[in-house]
């Protein structure tokens, strides 16, 4: 049995929403509400359901379901949101998976998928259409390109962190470095805090291509023990 809330714009529609759900299977134990924004963490609180479905749209005004999805991320809440649109206007959809909802279901789909939506979600999948994946995927493209090094910018490194870029490199994890370098995983983290700044480099990935772009300049690991580096964490 899945426990599902409904916060819709009205209670017609709430009870619409119940009513297709009711003729499913698996089950859902479902809390019908046409309710304001206000009213909504409360609930939510009381019945403690494993989905929500929460419209856009609510009695207090157009969007306003956007202001709870962000209120309910604020409080980590450990319910599954699913966002209920009625178009896939991709602002729309892009703000509903920033503001921590694990799907998007548009009031265009038929409802006999509304189910199979709540089952994902309920399992720890992300529900969401082709065309929705397309604009996220353009968008994430766009936000943040893969920064790569112009040749010689392993140069800037010391001995030391050319020995971690190449474990880096290698594939492995911080525990694993540490264990092979016999220092600290707060070491590795230092280490690998200093080698972004040298590089301008922002992420693992970034520092793993620019690595393999240049593997064959990577010197042996040094011998001897690493010594301890601190750095203030931002």
């Amino acid at each position: 049995m899945i426990r599902v809330f409904v916060a819709e714009s009205s209670r017609m529609a709430s009870e619409l929403v119940e009513a297709t759900l009711s003729r499913s299977r698996p089950r859902f134990e479902v809390h019908a509400f046409g309710i304001r924004s206000p009213d909504i963490y409360r609930e939510l609180e009381k019945c403690k359901p494993d989905v929500a479905l929460l419209s856009s749209n609510l009695q207090d005004g157009p969007l306003a379901g956007f202001k709870v999805l962000f209120q309910l991320r604020q409080a980590r809440t450990k319910t599954s949101i699913v966002m209920l649109l009625d178009s896939d206007e991709p602002e729309f959809v892009i703000d509903s998976f920033r503001g921590g909802a694990k799907g998007v279901y548009s009031r265009q789909t038929p409802s006999n998928y509304l189910p199979k939506c709540i089952c994902a979600v309920h399992s720890g999948q992300f529900w969401i259409n082709n065309g929705q994946l397309q604009f996220l995927l353009e968008l994430v493209s766009r936000l943040s390109p893969v920064q790569t090094l112009k040749p010689g910018g392993m140069e800037r490194l010391t001995k030391r962190e050319w020995g971690v870029t190449k474990l880096v490199a290698e594939g492995l994890h911080n525990e694993e470095i540490a264990l092979k370098l016999g220092i600290s995983e707060h070491t590795v983290r230092n280490y690998l805090c200093h080698i972004f700044e040298k590089l301008g480099l922002s992420s693992r990935v970034e520092l793993v291509l620019c690595a393999l772009s240049q593997v064959q300049a990577l010197p042996p690991i040094p011998e001897g023990g690493y010594r301890r580096v601190s750095v203030q964490h931002r």
